[in-house]
């Protein structure tokens, strides 16, 4: 929907013996600013929210979970390709994804303040739905960073690091969501004071490419609303992209979206359950960071990324099937080890083998924001898919379901032609 040169053909040609400082600079900041991101994404939807429901409504804490995650991840899926839509096209002499990324860590942090009041489901559906729409607005102009700025060759090592960070964020968030449990507005302000810090920081050391002369193209709604539909005839690899991390999505939200109360009912530990959450989480940071570290960097090494993505789907599958055998702390142990080191493998590959299958250079944000649907689509599928497993056939049923879909997303990958 625009038109000017990308962004990554200026920062650093691929062929170039090493890094420009531009580019060590962005290594260096996308670590605190996706950490500060997904340490909300790690304390809020996995602590803190549960929390509330089940103060709110401990009977039916499972049913009104899978509501309010829902609906609130239906909202994100329509505003992930709309804020990639108007990040593409933002003219300022800030850039494009500056003002979003800046303007929407703000509204973010005043929609948590709002959450941290709310005191029944409605008020809870409300105040989430909000800062689910909000936070695509940072997370897609974030997320075009890599194909704005990164060149081909070193993607792969960017995701990495991004990876790394990402979990890191989630681990920090669920320790300081334990820890910060009970205490209200408190923890949703502590969370939202580290965004704004990172997000400041991050604009003043990595500032964008100027956007005021960028040409757009007539906005035509029609063109938009059909980006929502991936062709599978006029752009195969993107659709098939988009089909394997839409079905491994939805089994790792299938069992992650319900693993406070899984620790809680299924495994027993009941109010202990929510000390046990940033252990595990400090667990699976280590076993992804094993596989991370050199996924990445060797899949650019290689040049290839199909089989590291292949293999990380088959591995986390594994895992998904422990606890289903093993319904105790150490049988979540094991899964969390396994599916850690799959998915160390998988985030560090997966965002550069996306960002080869683009349709177009022009409107990287919002192609990615389509993809993010695959990625948010299943928040919406995965709990509503989960509360219904749950309430029908119990816990153990969300292992064999999440395995296969895990599977079914390493099969989608084999399809795709134009990247190794």
């Amino acid at each position: 929907m625009t038109t000017h040169p990308p962004a990554a053909a200026v920062v650093d040609a691929p062929s170039s013996p090493s890094p420009s400082p531009s580019m060590r600079r962005l290594f260096g900041m996308i670590v605190p600013l996706n950490a500060a991101i997904y340490l909300i994404i790690g304390a809020v939807p996995g602590i803190l929210l549960p929390l509330q429901v089940q103060e709110i409504d401990r009977a039916g804490k499972a049913a009104a979970l899978a509501l309010i995650t829902g609906i609130g991840a239906f909202a994100a899926m329509i505003a992930s390709p709309v804020a990639g839509l108007l990040s593409d096209r933002t003219r300022s002499r800030f850039g494009r994804r500056t003002p979003w990324i800046a303007g929407g860590s703000l509204a973010l942090a005043l929609s948590l303040a709002v959450m941290g009041l709310a005191k029944s489901v409605p008020q809870l559906i409300v105040a989430w739905v909000v800062v689910q729409i909000v936070l695509n607005f940072v997370i897609s102009p974030v997320t075009a960073l890599l194909p704005d700025r990164v060149p081909a060759a070193r993607r792969g090592s960017f995701a990495t690091v991004a990876g790394v960070s990402m979990m890191l964020g989630i681990v920090s968030g669920q320790a300081a969501g334990a820890a910060l449990s009970g205490q209200g507005l408190f923890a949703y302000a502590g969370l939202s004071a580290v965004l704004l810090i990172a997000v400041l920081a991050f604009v003043l050391v990595c500032p964008d490419t100027p956007s005021t002369g960028q040409v757009n193209e007539p906005f035509d709604l029609k063109v938009f609303l059909r980006t929502f539909w991936v062709s599978p005839r006029r752009h195969p690899d993107f659709f098939w992209g988009f089909l394997a991390r839409l079905a491994l999505f939805t089994g790792y939200f299938v069992v992650t979206g319900y693993q406070l109360f899984i620790l809680q009912d299924y495994v027993g530990l009941k109010d202990d359950a929510v000390d046990l959450v940033p252990l595990l989480g400090g667990i699976n940071l280590v076993a992804l960071v094993i596989t991370t570290s050199f996924s990445g960097p060797l899949s650019d090494r290689i040049g290839r990324r199909k089989p590291f993505v292949i293999a990380s789907s088959v591995v986390m599958g594994i895992g998904m099937a422990v606890p289903f055998a093993v319904p105790t702390v150490t049988g979540m142990i094991v899964y969390t080890v396994v599916a850690g080191l799959g998915f160390g493998m998988y985030s560090a590959v997966d965002a550069a083998l996306m960002s080869e299958v683009l349709p177009g250079e022009s409107s990287y944000a919002k192609d990615l924001g389509v993809l993010n649907i695959a990625a948010t689509l299943p928040q919406t599928i995965g709990p509503f898919l989960g509360g219904a497993i749950v309430t029908l056939a119990g816990y153990p049923a969300l292992f064999p379901v999440a395995l296969l879909l895990a599977v079914a997303g390493a099969l989608a990958i084999i399809p795709i032609r134009s990247v190794k």
